[in-house]
This record gives structure tokens, sequence and C-alpha cells, in this order.
């Protein structure tokens, strides 16, 4: 009766591993990028189920899994969905139906997460936040500061103003209540002591920190309190001076002001000053968000205008007058003013190979959104990844890694970063290898988001929905 019974389980477990199991979806014969090493790895299936990757096999393999929608990979490329770590909704509540638009637009570009670096609509972006979490609103993950910290009577719109300790606990209290996910701090009339108490104070309350830094303060004492992520590469080029303190007490005494400083600074880059410095950030854990784009748009603005770029289509009219200010400023240049801005992009992009060979975590962003003219949301990012290889001289992968490795790492994300089982089903899907060209990752074939695939017909379709 024992040898009857133990047979039994024999042929019930044979047939229960002869079961399919349940998939939603199912991505064969593709071939995955590990952007960890670079490793292309063919022939590949990818099965989700919900939101998550539950498996990664040869396609062999792939029948033991049983899936409605089957897409064939054959001749594609799949890596994770990319990130923006730098972008802005912004301009008002009059513009939240404009900025909303921006969703779609980062999706049929690939992008399934943003990472909103404050402006002045927070209780939209926070409600946008949690309706794409719930599924009840398509669009990119966003992780959002909410309103950045800023001292009294700051030129930013919607800002926290802070003066004193007990303001600093209120605000840091009030940010906490919106269940903001990591903490912004700017520095236009912030006084220089209370910022870095507000980098320690929001790092013991577990907050990341991200943050342009004020030049009356060294890089060495904000990434020593704290600060996560340096945003903007020109602080970080002004930290390689051979005497980064006399230059900031310098700045504080009046002495040195305007221009003159990237002047002082072009004079006094010391490599060698410039890697210690880093090498100082990297074990602190600081990161730089370089957001080349921006910078690299306003400084040929003598030689592309962007007036009449055909993306503006998707950029609603009230958002495209934000981007004036900036232009009416480039305008006022002289000759002299265009060359000198021509230089500093050129040399602030040079300091990259210096941040990574210090090991310096590197993150993709692009500043785009409200405001800042012409950096446009969705395809910016793929000029930023160009950019950071053109004149950052990095790697595509380098690059790739910035956007998808590095971005989820800052916010401690670890269900991201990798096509792999137990990571999240955000997933890019390429006609060609961006390993081999960069711009590749702008042939996008189709894009999964949370787990819902978007083929190139749904992309176009949600390009069509915004376009004017």
């Amino acid at each position: 009766m024992k040898k009857v019974l133990f047979s039994l389980a024999i042929l019930c477990g044979v047939h229960a591993s002869g079961q399919q199991k349940k998939a939603d979806l199912v991505i064969s014969s593709v071939k995955i990028i590990d952007v960890s090493n670079g490793r292309i790895i063919p022939d590949q299936s990818i099965i989700i189920r919900n939101d998550s990757i539950i498996a990664v096999t040869g396609s062999k393999q792939a029948k033991h899994y049983a899936s409605s929608q089957i897409v064939d990979g054959s001749g594609k490329y799949a890596m994770p969905g990319l990130w923006d770590m730098h972008m802005h909704f912004g301009g008002g509540d009059t513009l939240a139906a404009e900025n909303k638009n921006f969703l779609p637009l980062y999706l049929a570009h690939g992008i399934t997460t943003v990472r909103d670096c404050a402006a002045d609509i927070s209780l939209s972006v926070l409600q946008w936040r949690d309706s794409v979490n719930n599924g009840t609103l398509q669009g990119p993950t966003i992780f959002t500061s909410g309103p950045k910290l800023e001292g009294y009577k700051s030129i930013w719109l919607g800002d926290l103003e802070i003066g004193t300790t007990a303001e600093l606990h209120k605000a840091l209290d009030s940010l906490q209540q919106l269940k903001v996910d990591f903490v912004k701090i700017t520095d236009n009339t912030i006084k220089p002591e209370l910022y870095l108490e507000a980098v320690k104070e929001a790092r013991k309350r577990g907050f990341a920190i991200s943050g342009h830094v004020p030049y009356v303060l060294t890089m060495q004492q904000v990434s020593a309190a704290g600060l996560s992520s340096v945003e903007h590469l020109g602080y970080a080029w002004k930290a390689g001076v051979k005497d980064e303190a006399a230059l900031s007490k310098s700045i504080a005494a009046g002495e040195i002001k305007g221009r003159d400083i990237n002047k002082y600074i072009l004079a006094n880059f010391d490599t060698a000053t410039a890697l210690k410095t880093y090498r100082y950030m990297a074990q602190q854990g600081t990161a730089v968000t370089p957001t080349l784009n921006i910078s690299y748009t306003i400084a040929w603005l003598d030689k592309d205008n962007h007036e009449h770029d055909p993306y503006l289509k998707y950029i609603g009219k009230g958002l495209q007058r934000t981007y004036e200010w900036r232009v009416k400023r480039a305008a006022m240049d002289d000759s002299a003013a265009i060359a000198a801005r021509h230089e500093l992009f050129g040399k602030t992009a040079g300091i990259l190979p210096l941040l990574l060979r210090a090991g310096v975590k590197i993150l993709a962003g692009t500043d785009a959104g409200y405001l800042n003219s012409y950096d446009f949301p969705g395809i910016g990012l793929h000029q930023e990844l160009a950019l950071l290889v053109k004149y950052g001289r990095l790697t595509p992968l380098q690059a790739l890694q910035a956007s998808v490795i590095n971005s989820p790492a800052y916010l401690h994300k670890t269900n991201y970063g990798a096509v792999a089982a137990g990571k999240k089903a955000d997933v890019l899907l390429l006609n060609a290898n961006p390993l081999e060209d960069i711009t590749n990752t702008q042939k996008i074939h189709a894009v999964v988001v949370k787990g819902r695939l978007l083929d190139r017909a749904a992309l176009d379709a949600l390009l069509a929905g915004i376009s004017h």
C-alpha cells in the first residue's frame, strides 16, 4: 500500500511540475542588455505577471509559462526603462493640465521613472504620483521632493522659506506629512549655516537630499553634512579650484562676483585638487546630476534658437511662455559673453571623467519641464545621454548606468536596475543596440510600464493625443 501511495505521489508531482505557470506577458527570443556589465544575453524570454518580472529564461524554458499576450522579441534589445533624475513640473496651477501631458510624453520616449526636483504645483504632482502608483493614471513612476527649502524672499515660487532652526523643523515636518520622496534645497537666499543644518536634519530623518550648493560653502562642507546629490555640474567644477575655501571666502565678502567667479575657476582649476575633492565626495556618497542638456541648449542659443522645433507641438503654449526669460537673458550677451558660454560648457563637461575616476556616481537628468528653455521632457533624456557620451566622454554603458542603475540606487530602490526576476516590469525594447551607439536609445520598438505593454502603435497614439 505504501508503494502505491509513493508512486501516486510521484505521478502527482510530475503532473504538477508539468503544468504551465500563469503569466500576463511574455517577451520571447529577445537580447537582454545587462546594464551592470554591458553583457548581451541572447535568446531570452521575459516573463511578467502584474507589475513584476517573475522570471527570465532561455526561450525553450518559456513554454512552462502560459500567457495570453506573447511578444516576439526577435532582433530586439531589452533593457530597464529609462529614468530622468532631474525634471520639473511647474508654472502654477493654471498650467497643471499642460504639465500632466508630460506623463504620456515620457512614456512615449521609454522613460518609465522621473524625479521631480521641486516646483510650485506640488499638490498636483503628489496626486499624480499616487494615482500612477495605484494604477488609476497612466504615466511614469514619479518620485518628488514636493516644495524645496529656501531662504526668505527667494526668486523661486512655491518654496518653503526658512530663516531659523524652528522654521526648518516645521518645514521638514510638513514634507514628512506630504510623504515626499526626497528633500530638495537650493541656494538663492538661504543662510549658509542653515543650509548645512537643513542637510544634516533631513538626513537624520532618513531623506535623500538633493541640492544646489551655496557658493560661499565648499563642496567638502556640504558633502560632509550629508548632501546626497549635487544638481548641475558647475558646482562640482568650482570644487576643483586649488583653494576652494579661499574662493568661497572671497565670494562671501563680495570680492569676487558674477561672471568673475567663472573666470577665477578657469584660471585656478587644478586636476589633483579636483580628484582629491571628488574622492571625498565619493566616500561620502555624494552623487552629481550634470544636467548637460539645459546647459548645452542655452550655451548655443546663438546657433539654434529652437523657435521652430517640431517638438514644440507637444509643449503647451503656457509652458512655452515660461521659456522666455532665459532666452531674453541669453539674447543680451555680446560676442565675448557668447564665447564664454561655449567655453564654460566645454570646461564643465570636461570634469566628468575626473568624477568617474574618483568614483562619484553620475545621475542622468535633464532639468526638463517648465522654465528651462527648449529642454524637452521625453526626448531631452536621450539628448542628455548623447551629451554625456560626446562631451562628458562617458562610454554608452556608463551613460545608461547613470540613468537605470545609479538613479534607483540613489533612492535605495532595489527592485529596479535590471531585466531580472523580482524587478519591476519597466522594460524598454529597442530596435538597435545602444551600447554600440547611444543614440539607439531613440529607436524604440515598445515600452513595458508596470507590466503593461505599449507597442509602437500605442506609443504613437500617446504622442498624437498631446500634439497640437
